[in-house]
């Protein structure tokens, strides 16, 4: 058989999108570095409707059974694995032919990758995959950026292998030059990370300062996943308060140690802000969330030294259920913000072309962030591709301008009862600062001119200046140069 496209890297992920490919009439090879697996996933394509998957012997033997120009998906893990695995397989590989690194991996490695397969004509493409295990296998969101002649070879693939929503709308797209895909990828991380704190914040609230039971929270989430706020978090946050030991019947949430992992996307999209110099607190807060979290020894002293609110406030349930929808609503759409305005940034930058439209369509199914709200997203920067924030977004505008005042209640809320709402705090504070024509940012100014001879713009006219603040305070002469290293 000469097949269509290869997958280097059985994993489980690696294993489901192999099967999606062959699912989809693409005639696929697999190859892995232990032969159990390759042996597993043949197996597993003989028993889903002996699909038109072959396994292979070795990296040579992998090669050989591909079509020309040869197509190969590696899916292992990110950094040196990935390296290793290049440079097996592109010993039996040639000018035109194309790799596809479907990790989560940096995006300087994806270029730097990319530069050093150019001397062999060999194209390099990065493809952001979100969805888990199931989207791999049903439809996942492919986030693929490199050459666009490599694009064009494989976009028949990825087209009917990606999840596909409304009428019929696959969930990929052409992201931009090698980096960008891998880029997009990383902030859907990053926004994956501000939106699992909002939903944990609020299911905080809902067990501490309301008192609900597991079985009650989840019926609340199933009733929302119905709403605006339907999503794939929200459909497996009540499904993961729903679910009962079977041995026991207890609940299996309140034994999961309150202690978060992370493989490094989420600390990559707050660098990358910083770096693009675009504020992102929602996925800022999140992250520091989970460091706070990982000090679990630290914590459980902490609680019996410092102290909390005693008196805690009276609260209508049904009211602060109410408050509880709209604060997270409106903070969602403050974390996307944050999030499209850091690709934004990256993509104007580095002269990308990054669509922000079509990040939203590749987001609106298979993947992990998947929500209703990613369609009225689609839809703004549809409308304006210049719209400088989401926020100010004519739809969006409208139901911040509509719901703030729950948002405030609910911060206040928090604060109050001793709960810390770290997401839905700073996304508020956001969207305060961002609608403020005139911010405390002159002191900040005027004091680093007082200590460093910084400079200052006027309202009143134009220019640099620069004051004698005290008599120990000089002239400083020509101030064209002060200014000099601002970022």
């Amino acid at each position: 058989m000469s097949c269509d496209i290869g997958l280097w890297g059985l994993a489980v992920m690696g294993q489901n999108f192999a099967l999606n490919m062959a699912s989809h009439g693409f005639s696929v090879v697999v190859g892995n570095r232990s032969p159990a697996k390759v042996t597993t996933t043949v197996e597993r394509a003989k028993a889903e409707g002996d699909l038109p998957l072959v396994g292979s012997t070795d990296v040579q033997d992998f090669c050989s059974q591909l079509s020309k120009p040869r197509k190969v998906v590696i899916l292992v893990q990110a950094g040196k694995p990935v390296d290793e695995t290049i440079a097996k397989l592109t010993e039996f590989m040639e000018e035109g032919d194309i790799i596809i690194d479907g990790g989560n991996e940096w995006y300087p490695n994806t270029v730097r990758r990319s530069e050093e397969l150019k001397p062999k004509g060999i194209h390099f493409i990065g493809m952001g995959i979100s969805g888990g295990e199931e989207g791999a296998r049903n439809g996942p969101s492919l986030m693929p950026g490199g050459p666009k002649e490599a694009y064009d070879a494989i976009e028949p693939i990825i087209t009917k292998c990606a999840a596909h929503v409304g009428d019929n709308e696959a969930c990929t797209g052409y992201c931009g030059p090698i980096g960008a895909g891998n880029y997009v990828k990383m902030v859907h991380n990053g926004i994956e990370y501000g939106d699992m704190q909002l939903i944990s914040e609020v299911y905080d609230l809902m067990r501490k300062v309301l008192k609900m039971s597991n079985d009650e929270m989840a019926k609340v989430f199933e009733e929302w996943n119905s709403t605006e706020l339907n999503s794939y978090l929200i459909e497996i946050t009540y499904k993961i308060l729903a679910k009962k030991d079977e041995t026991d019947g207890t609940h299996i949430v309140d034994y999961v140690l309150d202690k978060t992992g992370m493989k490094g996307t989420g600390r990559w999209t707050v660098q990358e802000a910083a770096e693009q110099s675009v504020a992102a607190p929602t996925i800022a807060a999140s992250l520091d969330t989970r460091y706070i979290s990982a000090r679990k020894d630290e914590r459980v002293k902490a609680a019996n030294i410092l102290e909390g609110p005693i008196q805690l406030p009276t609260v209508d349930k049904e009211q602060v259920l109410t408050d509880l929808k709209n604060a997270l609503y409106c903070s969602k759409i403050v974390s996307y913000a944050q999030g499209m305005n850091i690709i934004r940034a990256a993509s104007d930058k580095k002269e990308w072309g990054v669509d922000l439209a079509q990040c939203a369509l590749m987001w609106r199914g298979g993947c992990i962030i998947r929500a209703d709200l990613l369609g009225k997203i689609q839809n703004a920067f549809t409308t304006n591709p210049d719209l400088p924030n989401l926020m100010v977004d004519p739809a969006f505008a409208a139901e911040l301008n509509s719901r703030h005042m729950a948002w405030r209640r609910i911060v206040g809320l928090g604060v109050a009862s001793g709960i810390g709402c770290p997401t839905l705090c700073t996304s508020l504070t956001y969207y305060d600062q961002y609608r403020r024509e005139s911010l405390p940012a002159n002191l900040v100014q005027a004091q680093r001119d007082f200590f460093g001879g910084h400079t200052y713009e006027r309202v009143d006219k134009e220019g640099t200046f620069h004051t004698a603040w005290t008599d120990a305070h000089k002239d400083l002469g020509d101030l064209s140069g002060r200014t000099a290293g601002n970022v």
